[in-house]
């Protein structure tokens, strides 16, 4: 309701002048119609299509302006609607004028006071509209480079490869901690001891006993 409200004191004066205009300019031009043969209520349809026309070219201006459409040509089509409109209202006016400078100027002001209350109209519809934000493209510093692809090696149908031992230095590092256990406790180390020490699974300390018994330790 507030709202409504103030919708009303903001565009009300507008609407009325826009009204009041209207209305003293239609009377003119249906007394022109009626003065040059369009009696009854074609007089009445001639007043309504010049005053309408000129609504809806104002309001096809503010549609072309909303969806951004572009002329063809130095002027748009609704432009050109309108000010036809305006010429004929004018033109009306002017014919029920007294002969006079103050009589043209007072007969043309209801024409010029409608045209000038649509173009206010036409203006705060496109003002309330939200400007679009500007899109930012921020292009990155360096280009991130792609990883290579690994080189895919052709399976082969030779059956399945043997799986290979214990790496070298793991072996090493076992016979080390084997050999410390022996010396600090004179019997064999267990794979659970090993597998506590070296922080591996169950059969690889299992395997790693096995290496140790199967490959003699290098004399010094």
């Amino acid at each position: 309701m507030r709202r409504l409200a103030c919708w009303l004191l903001d565009s009300g004066p507008v609407l009325v002048l826009a009204a009041i205009a209207g209305a003293g300019s239609f009377t003119h031009i249906h007394d022109t119609a009626s003065e040059h043969g369009q009696t009854g209520w074609m007089a009445w349809a001639v007043a309504v299509c010049v005053d309408m026309t000129c609504v809806m070219a104002a309001r096809e201006r503010q549609r072309d302006a909303k969806t951004g459409r572009v002329r063809s040509g130095p002027v748009s089509w609704p432009t050109l609607v309108l000010a036809g409109g305006v010429v004929l209202s004018l033109a009306a006016n002017l014919h029920q004028a007294e002969p006079s400078v103050w009589g043209w100027l007072v007969a043309a002001t209801p024409a010029g006071a409608f045209l000038i209350a649509v173009s206010m109209l036409e203006r705060r519809a496109a003002a309330s509209r939200p400007a679009p934000a500007p899109v930012t493209v921020t292009a990155s510093a360096a280009p991130v480079p792609t990883p290579p692809m690994p080189e895919l090696t052709p399976a082969t149908d030779d059956g399945p490869e043997p799986a290979a031992g214990p790496s070298p230095a793991l072996v090493t590092f076992a016979r080390r901690v084997a050999g410390e256990h022996h010396t600090k406790h004179g019997a064999p180390i267990t794979p659970e001891l090993l597998r506590a020490r070296l922080g591996v699974s169950d059969q690889l300390a299992a395997e790693l006993l096995r290496t140790l018994h199967a490959v003699p330790q290098p004399a010094r």
